[in-house]
């Protein structure tokens, strides 16, 4: 499988509020990004969500957009150039970090409240990935995203 890239990266700091985008992240071992919600002490499934570029392309066709806000999607991570599905059951390196693909990242009821009608069923099948944090380090925009 090619590498692919670090594309977009999205701290979500409270439930519901406005996702803040920033240019590098620092990935916790078992725990989750500094400054993201989503953090846990029993090295849970969902520490890091992933969504690929590719799939928000197909999203926003869906939706009938031309294009469609990474922020709104509310994941951490867009990838691009792999196939995200490809990596489950893996352990795959974005920068310094070493993550494991944990699930599927399904779509939220929120996503009509954001999206109108239909949002839901657009990103279904396309809501990319969440992962667990192996190896803790620093990511940032442009990274390579390798299996290992």
């Amino acid at each position: 499988m090619r590498p692919g890239q670090l594309k977009w990266i999205g701290l979500r700091p409270e439930r519901r509020a406005v996702v803040i985008e920033v240019t590098e992240a620092t990935l916790i071992a078992s725990r989750g990004i500094a400054g993201d919600r989503y953090k846990t002490s029993s090295n849970g499934a969902r520490q890091v969500t992933l969504i690929a570029e590719e799939d928000i392309a197909a999203i926003a066709a869906f939706l009938g957009r031309p294009s469609v806000d990474p922020a709104l999607l509310r994941r951490n991570l867009v990838t691009a150039g792999i196939n995200l599905a490809a990596l489950k059951g893996r352990r795959f390196r974005i920068g310094d970090a070493v993550l494991e693909t944990s699930g599927e990242c399904a779509p939220c009821s929120h996503m009509e409240e954001i999206f109108g009608p239909g949002g839901y069923n657009a990103i279904r099948s396309r809501g990319g990935i969440t992962a667990r944090i192996v190896e803790g380090g620093t990511i940032k925009i442009g990274d390579a995203v390798s299996a290992l």
